[in-house]
């Protein structure tokens, strides 16, 4: 597969009342396809948030949305287009960055959370005007081997902390 240049597809998922920002990289070729976030089945991201956020696991688009507002948890990528070989964080060059600063105004947006390291060096590159350290956590990627979902799960436990108040 040839490198091309790839625009974001999806809209973030945000409201005024979200507190943290959990973001990717850029939406795999499986998301792109399925026109929602961590769209490959094989991806533990929803696994992940349910038990993050004492909820059961969400199987819609809707429920997915829902579940993530309702713990006031916004979701979206570092990048905006970029030229990408399939969906190899590896491969990405040529990086367009988010407006995340624009989206976080109006928001109560205090805590970013970047899901894998290749979102981490995007949002630290480009991101500088949000004025928001982000922490990295591991990737809920089936291409991360080294972690099992009950790994994934008590880090990511460990590391957000939900206010739903």
């Amino acid at each position: 597969m040839d490198k091309d240049r790839v625009v974001h597809p999806l809209k973030p998922i945000v409201d005024e009342n979200c507190q943290i920002l959990i973001l990717g990289s850029f939406p795999s070729v499986k998301s792109r396809e399925v026109h929602f976030y961590y769209g490959h089945k094989q991806n533990r991201f929803w696994k992940v948030m349910a038990a993050v956020c004492e909820s059961p696991i969400p199987t819609t688009n809707e429920e997915k949305t829902n579940m993530l507002l309702e713990h006031h948890i916004a979701l979206w990528d570092s990048i905006a287009s970029c030229v990408i070989k399939g969906s190899s964080d590896a491969s990405i060059r040529d990086v367009v960055p988010n407006d995340l600063k624009g989206l976080i105004q109006g928001t109560k947006i205090t805590k970013v959370y970047c899901n894998g390291k290749a979102s981490l060096k995007y949002y630290n590159k480009y991101q500088k005007a949000t004025g928001i350290k982000a922490i990295s956590l591991p990737s809920t990627s089936p291409a991360n081997a080294a972690y099992s979902l009950e790994r994934l799960i008590k880090i990511w436990k460990e590391t957000i902390s939900i206010d739903d108040e």
